[in-house]
């Protein structure tokens, strides 16, 4: 039997437990990253957005798709003179010694798209800024926040002193932010499906550049978004590097085949030129410029019809806090 613990063994054992604390549901991190909580994961990365951005009155985007690998050409000009003196001096084959070289020549060769992008997300930063005064009119560059194309974007419109976003992306691997993002609309989700809807529902305009898999899946949601009509803004888009989009993808064969109409290849252009793009996308944005104006639960629109805007203007006047 079972010898019962006297008062004073009781208490000691009492003292030796860990004291509890009291956590509310919504401070509990365990709870919040457990599959139980995704929904409420997914309304937060949903919600959250629009909350950090509505303070700067952010509501129309220029996006840049494109790949994290593409260098800046100073950076790929470097890279290629130190494979050069790398591979004198390691006992590769021949053959080694020409793979890795053709390597380091082939980014130095795709190096111009990171300038051009560069370059085209200044020039719209710039005519943003002086085409309209108050900043919740102006179209802000936004990327997927991280290297390559998506850095060049963000760093030019850093050097046109605007701001501009990044939906970046939790991925296993280890990727950083670039460091050209504006700090405040620096956003980090962790699905892919509400990244891309904050990709579009802010996007007056799409530019994609040469990129792999990921710029694929952007590209081909958007196209499939507008096509189907699930936004009804009139969204131009880009396809920059005609020689690249056209070996990739013979999209008139869609057409011959029947697996999509003529008219939907009028949902895209090439161009090789950021002059030349930027002219474009001007041209279209402000052409559709009153008529986005007035498309209800828009985010730029007055007559937004989903409730949590209402909830943010007055939290961010001072009302509905702590509730």
């Amino acid at each position: 039997m079972k010898k019962e613990d006297t008062p004073k063994q009781e208490e000691e054992r009492a003292d030796a437990r860990p004291p509890f604390r009291h956590v509310k549901a919504y401070e509990n991190l365990d709870f919040l990253n457990s599959p139980v909580a995704r929904t409420i994961r997914v309304h937060c990365e949903m919600l959250e957005p629009y909350y950090r951005l509505y303070p700067y009155s952010i509501r129309k985007t220029i996006v840049f798709f494109g790949s994290a690998r593409t260098l800046p050409k100073a950076d790929a000009e470097e890279a290629l003179e130190r494979e050069r003196r790398k591979v004198a001096e390691l006992p590769l084959t021949e053959a080694e010694r020409k793979l890795r070289i053709a390597v380091a020549e082939r980014n130095v060769a795709n190096a111009h798209y990171y300038e051009e992008a560069r370059k085209l997300a200044r020039d719209l930063t710039q005519w943003s800024k002086e085409y309209f005064s108050k900043p919740g009119d102006r179209y802000y560059i936004c990327s997927g926040g991280g290297p390559g194309i998506m850095e060049a974007a963000n760093r030019g419109a850093f050097e046109a002193g605007g701001k501009s976003l990044g939906l970046g992306i939790s991925l296993p691997f280890e990727q950083h932010p670039n460091p050209f993002i504006t700090p405040e609309l620096d956003f980090e989700f962790r699905y892919f499906f509400i990244r891309k809807y904050w990709f579009l529902y802010l996007a007056h305009a799409l530019i994609a550049f040469p990129g792999g898999y990921g710029t694929m899946d952007e590209l081909f949601e958007m196209l499939t978004l507008i096509q189907t009509r699930k936004t009804p803004k009139k969204i131009p888009i880009v396809l920059f590097g005609r020689e690249f989009w056209e070996k990739l993808i013979n999209f008139e064969v869609f057409v011959e085949l029947g697996y999509i109409s003529p008219e939907d290849l009028s949902l895209f252009r090439y161009f090789d030129k950021a002059e030349e793009a930027r002219e474009y996308i001007i041209r279209e944005v402000t052409t559709g410029m009153v008529e986005d104006e007035k498309i209800p639960g828009n985010i730029g629109s007055e007559d937004a019809l989903h409730p949590h805007h209402l909830d943010l203007r007055r939290t961010h006047g001072g009302m509905r806090k702590n509730i």
